[in-house]
């Protein structure tokens, strides 16, 4: 696959903006492509990884496990982002694992090509460290939720932030599973926060997505404290 699509895959990043084709060009010249299976590892916590990447397609989540399997997500992926930042820009082993939720394509770009650019365009730097900001209080809000937050809350928020109208479809993150991992719970009790606002004519269910039903019911649900 030549490079030329990744370059202009990259004139859309948000904190690439204002760098000219040339420029682009440096950081796709040296990229290598890499098409990974679902369920496949992109990258272990703990790994020395010296490539920036870019999802051209699929969905990846990034999580932290524990040593009896328990995973909690720290956020998804979708196409058309940059992660491992801090992997690349911090020299520093990967805090969390990368891992494809569906078959995932996407471009490994050495660090070499990054901090050549960085060097050049000191704008960049501060655009990637905006960027990197705007994560870590992504993260901050989770902590809270997670802390502060039942399960059902966490649910509902999460529900009203993915949905498309009253509408969320259930893709690959939308698994039991998947979701439970997501909320930092488990499927069974996961199960019972769907049954009870299901019951209550809040939210339904079908194999093909979740329907609000009553969006201000939802919302008051999301505010509930505790656990």
């Amino acid at each position: 696959m030549p490079n030329n699509i990744l370059l202009k895959r990259l004139q859309a990043v948000e904190y690439l903006r204002g760098l000219d084709d040339e420029t682009l060009g440096k950081i796709a010249s040296g990229a290598r492509w890499k098409v990974f299976a679902a369920d496949a590892v992109v990258f272990w916590e703990g790994d020395s990884e010296s490539n920036l990447y870019y999802l051209q397609y699929g969905l990846l989540k990034v999580l932290k496990a524990s040593p009896d399997g328990r995973e909690q997500v720290l956020r998804h992926i979708s196409a058309g982002e940059i992660f491992n930042e801090v992997g690349v820009l911090a020299k520093r082993p990967n805090p969390a694992t990368a891992v494809a939720l569906e078959e995932s394509g996407v471009w490994l770009i050495p660090r070499q090509s990054i901090e050549e650019v960085l060097l050049e365009n000191p704008k960049m730097a501060l655009q990637i460290i905006e960027s990197m900001a705007d994560k870590f209080i992504d993260l901050i809000s989770l902590a809270a939720d997670l802390s502060l937050k039942s399960v059902k809350a966490r649910f509902a928020k999460l529900l009203l932030e993915q949905a498309e109208g009253d509408l969320i479809e259930r893709g690959s993150w939308a698994t039991p599973t998947e979701m439970a991992s997501r909320l930092g719970t488990v499927p069974d009790v996961l199960s019972r926060v769907i049954r009870e606002l299901t019951k209550a004519g809040i939210i339904e269910m079908n194999k093909h997505h979740f329907r609000i039903l009553d969006r201000e019911q939802l919302k008051q649900q999301a505010m509930i404290q505790g656990k």
